[in-house]
């Protein structure tokens, strides 16, 4: 199979044109505005404006594998995520974990060994789907929200309504599929427009964690 085979895995998705799947693709400037707001307030963040970019790259490459559909769009489409989850991760496990820089990548790399660990589970889920490779992030995000409950409680509580409105993304993700024959246009645009606000709230819970870490006290 080659990589400019077209694929068709969504319910709005008709054929094989360029705007076959206009509303998913439209939605994808969700993840643009949101890159471009949280820009403006995580000045002097340098891991807060690196997850700002690496969000927008998140919609370009949506972008480009809700128009062009095919094996490598879905893997430009899949990497920028993935570079935002490691990214994230080494930032909360540095900032607000507080280890140290070899610490924090050591817990980063171990992002790969806890998704295989908990994608078998997932896969049990009746009707998640392809959905249940991203269902043990919502998992992880809820762990470093119990582990900073006490010494940061507003950071575990952003970090926990992160972790729901993922939820609530992924369920759009996977119900685009069982409900197509009702919404003939799916659900897919939803993941878009709630992952993109989901990104952006995660950005916001680090910058609020930061400037609390680093405001005068007393």
């Amino acid at each position: 199979m080659g990589w400019l085979q077209a694929v068709d895995g969504y319910c709005e998705r008709l054929g094989p044109g360029y705007w076959a799947e206009p509303v998913n693709a439209l939605t994808n400037l969700a993840f643009v505005l949101a890159a471009i707001l949280m820009w403006r307030r995580v000045r002097g963040l340098p891991l807060a404006r690196a997850m700002c970019l690496v969000l927008g790259v998140i919609g370009v490459g949506s972008w480009l594998f809700h128009t062009h559909a095919n094996r490598l769009t879905g893997l430009m489409d899949v990497l920028p995520i993935l570079g935002f989850i490691l990214l994230y991760v080494f930032a909360a496990s540095r900032d607000m974990l507080g280890l140290r820089f070899w610490q924090a990548g050591l817990l980063t790399l171990g992002v790969f060994p806890w998704t295989a660990a908990l994608l078998p589970v997932f896969r049990l889920v009746p009707g998640i789907g392809s959905s249940a490779g991203y269902a043990p992030v919502p998992v992880l995000i809820l762990l470093y929200a119990l582990l900073r409950r006490r010494r940061a409680p507003r950071t575990a509580r952003g970090l926990a309504i992160g972790a729901g409105l993922l939820c609530l993304s992924l369920l759009a993700r996977s119900l685009d599929g069982p409900l197509c024959g009702a919404l003939p246009g799916g659900t897919h645009f939803l993941w878009h427009l709630m992952n993109a606000a989901m990104l952006g709230w995660m950005i916001e819970v680090y910058r609020r964690h930061m400037l609390a870490a680093f405001s005068p006290r007393g």
